[in-house]
């Protein structure tokens, strides 16, 4: 399976949840690249941030997750500082807890 196809099982199974935390991250744009137009730019790295929100027990685990994965996907010159992503990571916190039926723990 390619990571196309890979995306379209994740934006499947999590359904709206996808389109909130790409926008979330379009809007935060940690790594510049919101040009105004690109709206599904960030759409690969939600690919691969949802399945693991899972394990994440805190906006801070979030904010590690996000950290890790923008450094894998780019590079760490490009993802730095770390602290840059705990008001993102937050909002994604909440995001998942709404959507697993829970009052948001942010």
């Amino acid at each position: 399976m390619d990571s196309q196809e890979r995306r379209t099982e994740v934006r499947l199974q999590y359904g709206i949840l996808f389109d909130e935390v790409a926008a979330a991250l379009f809007t935060a744009d940690p790594i510049g690249l919101n040009f105004g137009y690109n709206t599904d730019e960030y759409h690969p790295e939600v690919g691969t941030i949802l399945p693991q929100l899972r394990d994440c027990r805190s906006a801070q685990d979030v904010q590690q997750l996000l950290y890790r994965e923008f450094v894998a996907w780019f590079d760490k010159d490009l993802a730095d500082p770390q602290a840059k992503y705990l008001g993102l990571a937050r909002e994604i916190w909440g995001l998942w807890q709404r959507h697993l039926g829970h009052r948001s723990l942010v």
